[in-house]
């Protein structure tokens, strides 16, 4: 449950500290240039918003090593940052 919870909240802080114009979009309102979407890291991630954002929520669910590694792939992790 704490892994869960802990895996959340660092998904989180990654969103939203990702720089909006390293994944070709455009700032959100007028000047926001960090931060992405719940929908648009599920997008870039290849799964479903809800997916992402129980995953996001520490909801009871089992992640594949697959979804996992395509969520770090999207957020631009390292090995050493997952």
């Amino acid at each position: 449950d704490e892994r869960r919870k802990e895996l959340g909240l660092y998904l989180r802080a990654r969103r939203s500290q990702a720089l909006r114009s390293d994944y070709g979009l455009p700032p959100v309102g007028r000047s926001r240039e960090r931060g992405l979407r719940r929908e648009e890291v599920a997008f870039l991630s290849g799964v479903s918003v809800t997916w992402y954002t129980w995953l996001e929520q520490g909801r009871d669910i089992s992640p594949s090593r697959q979804v996992l590694e395509s969520i770090a792939r999207a957020l631009h992790l390292s090995d050493t940052g997952l």
